[in-house]
């Protein structure tokens, strides 16, 4: 009697133990999903135009915040040297929370800003004048 209920405390430990780690698959699963979903929606965001923001999606929300690492400047453009953009170089803090609010991770993010600042006529012109 005793042996079998030294083994069968052995085999509900271990079954414990394994719904734990399934468990943990489980969540770990749902963040790496989560994030590719959240990278793919930052990449539609211009941190220039939009600094911060929000979205939400069926079980999470997500909120972010840009902060500008590099200044505005001129983009190069060939053959005239000043593009039409302006562009900066921002890290973007991204945080994802469950639909209750509770905080579920965060991530920083740099991404480039732009901004169109010139008009293509002056780029039209680019002979001599008649």
């Amino acid at each position: 009697m005793v042996l079998i209920s030294s083994a069968g405390a052995a085999f509900f430990s271990w079954i414990g133990s394994e719904l734990a780690s399934v468990s943990r698959l489980q969540q770990s699963n749902a963040r790496a999903e989560a994030m590719v979903n959240v990278m793919e929606l930052m990449h539609t965001v211009n941190p220039m135009l939009t600094p911060e923001g929000t979205a939400s999606f069926t079980a999470y929300q997500i909120t972010w915040k840009t902060k500008e690492v590099t200044p505005v400047q001129d983009g190069v453009s060939y053959p005239t040297g000043i593009s039409l953009y302006q562009l900066a170089l921002y890290d973007t803090l991204v945080r994802v929370t469950n639909r209750d609010g509770t905080p579920w991770f965060d991530f920083t993010l740099r991404q480039v800003g732009y901004k169109k600042v010139r008009d293509n006529k002056q780029f039209l012109n680019l002979g001599p004048s008649k």
